[in-house]
């Protein structure tokens, strides 16, 4: 592996316009694409195999022509100062909203309060539901227009009027200042930990390029596979992430080289046989622990997953080849000014430094230090027990939107339950009198406890289907909520008997109740499967059975104290107003698993990179001891770097108003902030101080069946000195001038 990597780093450095000019064309190329390519629709299957998914299918099917995909509107009126909202000055007001806002083109329906019996017990509250041809992104500005002016000239008449629903709703920007700040701060570490501008520059614009090329190839490919916009969410985040950090290590490894004396062509071949030998194991990882997404079943994350592998496989590929070419355009200025002005001499600038030392005293106390770091990782995990998982809708939002106002303006005049109905599906093909079937379930349905009323059923056409709704007496994120879908469920077959019918539990609720379960218990096999994986992977590059042990250990230490610290301050509510959380409550239902494939990935890469130099050391004949303080002393620095960006990256996202984008940025940052610093920088070098020549032991039996991949490049340090001088003299003729 590292003798092939090292010639293809030099023949990159020597065809560096070849190179430079194929990654130009493939842009090109899948940039034409993007822009030729159709749009990709939208699976409108989330979670197929549970409950709430088949009944909404079944409604689909047996009510044909109904637009459940349309956008929709709720617009709540409160009467001012106790006055009632039947007054006749206010149904006025509110007749005149319903009559503008229905004579729209693209309006399907809209019935006023006072004919659908929307009206509060107290008479405070009312609403009016309009319902759209459309999707939300296809409402036309008129159409917006028209409603956001009827609602201004209600509220200009005295009466609060609020709107929920999606016709309105304010969706988060993609990208936008978050990511402009993340890119300035990983320029900033940069340029910190380099020194030049150029070495900076570089892992950024190759990581740009690659990101462009992943997000150009999923549009390209979006109308074939199902590929939409939201699918190259992660494959954005991701490729952005690792595409930095892998060029990151082949150039300061090209640094080191240089320092050493070795010509510019040699150390960019050096440079990707041993560093780029690091990227391709660090790139396995983090596909596998993508690929790992297809065992949750989930189309959506499937299909994110696997466009973020492509994106992760495009950042190796990059790495290995356009940076060996830019430096070979280059040589010279990713340099510290120090090398460039002592040109020709063979200066060793690799002597102790704050990696050394801090390797140093971990190695005087790891049992203190592991006791401690475990310790304080343990109890940051503690709250993760807790750990209860949603979907959350406007009632998260800020006060500052009118969806939030509109959803607590109808909590305080219906019920907290109201905004959560349950919608329950009647099949009642098979039963002798369909109409009697639906009437005996919906009477059992309304007797349940905690069921506070049910609408009259609708029936479809045929008249063998009948849909009704069930409000409970508490949110839609209450625990008690939740109990009452199983309680209806589990008397399920009671009722089905009696009646002769079957039915199901939908409705946007009971979804996200179903997807939350589905999640939960998809988590441990899928952790299973990528550390599984992993290990496997690891165990072949470090040719170790306890380095795998003690990585995969360390990681489920970071990811249970991110999830931690995640259920502390989003579902606690624990310093929720410094991060700008107005109403904690479930987290996220996609956010352990975004969390435990992302860390995952990322927590790799930094074992490998540092383990690797440490492994390298111990290969060339240092002692256990000395082997860690020289992988700190080469890769401490810039794993430093690395994990700095990545928080800096996820850290201005916690800055965004929507709830969802918040917990995620801030999940991954305190996640590669533990891993990064505590679980690799202190724990493993105390761990492998503590097992000595033993870390790095391997069966006789499986050290004959394993593949040699020599990711420490110990096949190139045995490389004839004649062949480097003969090479050297040849590289000399051909550089360019020096910049």
């Amino acid at each position: 592996m590292a003798t092939f990597l090292y010639r293809l780093g030099r023949t990159a450095f020597r065809r560096r316009w070849s190179v430079l000019l194929m990654w130009v064309a493939l842009l090109l190329a899948v940039g034409a694409g993007a822009v030729t390519a159709p749009a990709a629709e939208e699976d409108g299957s989330f979670m197929p195999g549970i409950e709430a998914q088949s009944a909404f299918d079944l409604m689909e099917q047996r009510f044909p022509g109904s637009n459940s995909e349309g956008a929709d509107a709720r617009i709540v009126f409160v009467a001012p100062g106790g006055q009632k909202i039947t007054a006749a000055d206010h149904r006025v007001v509110i007749d005149e909203l319903v009559a503008e806002v229905g004579g729209g083109a693209q309006v399907e329906r809209v019935v006023s309060p006072f004919r659908a019996g929307a009206v509060s017990e107290d008479a405070s509250t009312a609403y009016a539901t309009v319902s759209y041809k459309v999707k939300a992104d296809d409402l036309s500005d008129g159409t917006r227009s028209t409603l956001e002016n009827a609602i201004d000239v209600a509220q200009k008449r005295g009466m609060t009027v609020e709107v929920g629903g999606t016709a309105l709703a304010t969706q988060p920007a993609a990208g936008g200042m978050a990511e402009v700040v993340g890119v300035a701060l990983a320029a900033v570490v940069l340029l910190v930990t380099f020194g030049s501008l150029a070495a900076a520059g570089l892992p950024l614009l190759t990581a740009l390029v690659g990101v462009g090329i992943s997000m150009a190839s999923i549009l390209a490919l979006g109308s074939t596979f199902g590929l939409s916009l939201t699918t190259g969410t992660l494959a954005t985040m991701l490729g952005l992430a690792v595409g930095i950090d892998y060029a990151l290590f082949v150039v300061s490894r090209y640094r080191e080289e240089r320092a050493k004396g070795r010509t510019s062509q040699e150390a960019a071949g050096l440079a990707a046989g041993t560093a780029g030998s690091a990227v391709v194991f660090a790139g396995l990882t983090v596909v596998i622990a993508l690929a790992g997404l297809t065992v949750v079943g989930v189309p959506m994350l499937t299909k994110m997953g696997l466009a973020a592998a492509g994106a992760v496989v495009i950042a190796v590929l990059v790495a290995l080849t356009l940076v060996p070419a830019l430096l070979g355009f280059w040589p010279d200025a990713v340099l510290p000014r120090k090398v460039r002005k002592a040109r020709g001499t063979r200066k060793d600038a690799w002597t102790d430094n704050r990696g050394t030392r801090w390797a140093r005293f971990v190695l005087r106390r790891p049992v203190a230090v592991l006791l401690i770091g475990v310790a304080a990782l343990g109890a940051l995990a503690l709250p993760a027990t807790d750990l209860r998982m949603g979907m959350p809708g406007e009632e998260s939002k800020p006060v500052s939107t009118t969806e939030r106002r509109a959803y607590d303006a109808l909590a305080d005049g219906f019920g907290a339950g109201f905004n959560g109905p349950l919608t329950v599906v009647v099949d009642a093909k098979g039963a002798p009198d369909p109409k009697a079937a639906v009437a005996t379930i919906a009477k059992e349905v309304g007797a349940t406890e905690g069921v506070v009323s049910v609408s009259p059923a609708q029936f479809n056409p045929t008249g063998d289907t009948a849909i009704f709704s069930a409000v409970p007496a508490d949110g839609p994120n209450d625990e008690t909520t939740k109990n009452l879908v199983h309680t209806i469920r589990g008397e399920r077959p009671a009722v089905e008997a009696s009646s002769g019918a079957t039915f199901e539990v939908t409705g946007s609720t009971a979804m996200n109740i179903d997807v939350a379960q589905a999640l939960q218990d998809a988590l441990i096999p899928y952790l299973a499967v990528i550390v599984g994986l992993a290990f496997v992977l690891l165990l072949v590059v470090f040719r170790s059975v306890l380095v795998p042990v003690k990585a995969a250990l360390g990681f489920l230490l970071s990811v249970l104290a991110a999830l931690g610290s995640v259920v502390a301050v989003f579902q606690w509510g624990w310093g929720a107003e410094l991060l700008g959380v107005e109403q904690p409550g479930p987290i996220m239902s996609l956010m352990p698993i975004f969390l435990v494939g992302i860390v995952f990935g990322l927590a790799m890469d930094y074992e490998v990179f540092l383990v690797a130099r440490m492994r390298e050391a111990h290969v060339h004949g240092d002692r256990p001891a000395e082997a860690v303080v020289t992988g700190f002393r080469h890769s401490a620095r810039v794993v430093v770097a690395a994990a700095l960006i990545m928080i800096a990256v996820f850290s201005a996202f916690i800055a965004n108003s929507e709830p969802m984008i918040k917990t995620i940025g801030f999940g991954l940052a305190v996640a590669v902030l533990f891993d990064a610093f505590v679980v690799r920088m202190a724990l493993v070098p105390a761990v492998l101080a503590l097992l000595g020549d033993r870390a790095w032991w391997l069966p006789r039996r499986l050290d004959k069946v394993l593949p040699n991949v020599d990711v420490e490049g110990a096949a190139l340090q045995s490389r004839p000195p004649a062949v480097e001088r003969h090479e050297s003299t040849h590289d000399n003729a051909k550089e360019p001038v020096r910049m």
